[in-house]
């Protein structure tokens, strides 16, 4: 059986928020392909106001996070953030886990750590990390159902919270420690943390070496040595991100996504998506309406 999903078009980008889907603030599950509903709404593009976790237990499912499509196999887990633009697409016989949680019972150590992972991409796990989820899984589920407890909230978001830690901790295992960063690096980090909070109000170079209270040349140094590519080109690539998902996503104007992006100069603005994508805001809209 096969279940192919259709992206719908909407005036505003959609978000799913946590209140009305999930009174405590977490969710944690199991689905199959008989679970119809619980698919069908993850399949239409929009964006969350609570992280999830999607962990893949048999078959495989194709998923398109900010325009960039992954395939989820057996074994596998990804991280979606709460900013991040995403839908699963189509797929059969599958059975897949989630956890959904917001930042309010997230543990405040474990939610630094996501904001240092994201963007994150599929991972596969070995066969004892694994199973070691897959327990983790169980219990929470199990603990989720458990409503007469008189401590049940705080057993769901503690077991919740172990799981979110241990998923974190393998995508940690892929990435260098903080100990062994050089200060390039380090900089470089907390430029790209700085502009994901102020892309929309802060468009130059000088306001983001400012903020770390560095030299323009500095920052452009270290930036460029870890990245190989200037600020620039950075600041520029989060806007045109956050713009290609309104065209995607939305049906405003050109002329309000820019001024939603902090554009006053609207052909300014259509200037640089241009140079960026290689092809004008209206040409990439149809292109994804076809």
């Amino acid at each position: 059986m096969k279940l192919t999903m259709i992206a719908k078009k909407v005036k505003a980008l959609p978000l799913n928020t946590m209140a009305d889907k999930f009174n405590a603030g977490i969710a944690v599950g199991r689905a199959t392909i008989k679970d119809l509903r619980t698919f069908e709404e993850a399949a239409h593009s929009h964006r969350d106001d609570y992280h999830l976790f999607f962990i893949q237990e048999t078959g495989s499912t194709p998923i398109e996070i900010d325009f960039q499509k992954y395939e989820i196999q057996s074994s596998s887990v990804i991280y979606v953030h709460p900013d991040q633009i995403h839908r699963i697409g189509p797929f059969e016989n599958i059975t897949a886990s989630f956890l959904a949680i917001n930042n309010e019972n997230l543990n405040s150590e474990y939610l630094n750590l996501l904001e240092d992972i994201a963007p994150a991409k599929t991972l596969l796990l070995n066969k004892e990390t694994f199973c070691a989820i897959s327990e983790a899984i169980s219990l929470s589920v199990k603990l989720s159902k458990r409503h007469h407890e008189k401590l049940y909230h705080s057993l769901l978001k503690d077991s919740c919270n172990t799981l979110v830690a241990l998923i974190a901790s393998q995508y940690l295992g892929q990435s260098k420690s903080k100990d062994t960063l050089s200060r390039f690096e380090i900089i470089t980090k907390a430029f790209k943390a700085l502009l994901d909070r102020n892309f929309i109000s802060n468009k130059k170079p000088s306001e983001y070496a400012q903020g770390l209270n560095i030299s323009i040349a500095y920052l452009n140094e270290c930036v460029k040595n870890t990245t190989g590519k200037p600020i620039s080109y950075h600041i520029q690539q989060r806007v045109i991100l956050e713009a290609m998902r309104y065209l995607y996503h939305s049906t405003k104007s050109v002329k309000e996504i820019a001024a939603e992006l902090g554009y006053a100069d609207y052909s300014y603005f259509s200037r640089v998506f241009a140079k960026v994508t290689g092809m004008t805001a209206v040409a990439f809209r149809n292109k994804n309406l076809e």
